[in-house]
């Protein structure tokens, strides 16, 4: 199979950050789940200073969780290996494949091109193997990257600056900001739109795409959120403990390839009946 070209963008430019809060400035009320305490002590002012990350020493984890991806596994990884001039570390979980996933994933391992692979044991979801993947990571942002075609990592750069730039903990990708994107199902961006629009009454965000694959994320914010969802719940979950964790969450415009089922779509739409509990559930009774 023919690789497709994929053009390194230039690396991202750090702003100059805002003055920190200075130390005399009154306490906070030293909650604990709050990114002031993990992000420079007590929470001190309404508004943090910037967070900056040099990017000439960021370590970028990749988190790929894969499931029967034998035909674009291979290429999706050197699209990611290429995508930003920025260090990586790629942490590939199976999540049990029986279509010869494992065999391709084992040679790209033995190739020096996977940093970290884990297989499950049994088949766990796309959150079990997302949490395991994140157990794993040791950058300063981790990254979320689906094993098929449809989020293309040259994407990246617009996700990672505001992180950079230490204006946000979090970014979420969004398909429905004018980046181009693939027609497809109506009824699948109906039910996108609804969901987002419930999960934002919930966490009092106006995000426009809550159920986006590509959630790029402080590495110590990510790894100190409380997650348990094993399958596609993780979307939802996610969003909820960020915005209880009072993250400082950006998005932006991202290009969207969507698959049919007939291409390998997995999701279906039990995933999402059973998004409207996970909203419910992580927002009201498991916070």
């Amino acid at each position: 199979m023919t690789l497709p070209d994929v053009q390194r963008p230039a690396r991202p430019t750090m702003t100059t950050p805002n003055p920190l809060p200075s130390s005399n400035a009154p306490a906070g009320d030293g909650k604990s789940g709050r990114l002031d305490g993990l992000l420079g002590g007590k929470k001190r002012v309404r508004m943090r200073g910037r967070t900056p990350v040099d990017p000439a020493t960021l370590v970028l984890s990749v988190l790929v969780p894969v499931y029967n991806e034998r035909a674009t596994i291979d290429i999706i990884l050197d699209q990611v290996r290429s995508a930003v001039d920025v260090r990586t570390q790629i942490i590939v979980v199976d999540d049990y494949s029986t279509d010869g996933t494992r065999e391709v994933l084992t040679r790209l391992r033995d190739e020096g091109r996977i940093d970290v692979l884990v297989f499950h044991d049994v088949n766990r979801g796309k959150g079990a193997a997302i949490r395991t993947a994140l157990a794993a990571s040791t950058g300063d942002v981790v990254i979320v990257q689906d094993a098929d075609l449809e989020y293309d990592p040259n994407d990246w750069p617009a996700l990672l600056q505001p992180i950079i730039d230490g204006k946000a903990d979090a970014v979420f990708g969004s398909r429905f900001l004018s980046g181009p994107h693939r027609v497809l199902y109506f009824w699948h961006s109906v039910g996108n739109k609804l969901l987002t629009t419930i999960s934002n009454m919930f966490t009092n965000l106006n995000l426009t795409d809550m159920e986006t694959c590509y959630k790029a994320m402080r590495g110590e914010v990510a790894r100190s959120l409380r997650l348990t969802a094993d399958r596609f719940g993780f979307e939802p979950e996610v969003t909820a403990r960020l915005a209880q964790a009072q993250a400082r969450i950006y998005e932006v415009p991202i290009s969207y390839s969507g698959r049919t089922y007939a291409e390998g779509k997995k999701i279906g739409w039990k995933d999402g009946v059973a998004a409207f509990w996970h909203i419910a559930k992580f927002n009201l009774w498991l916070k």
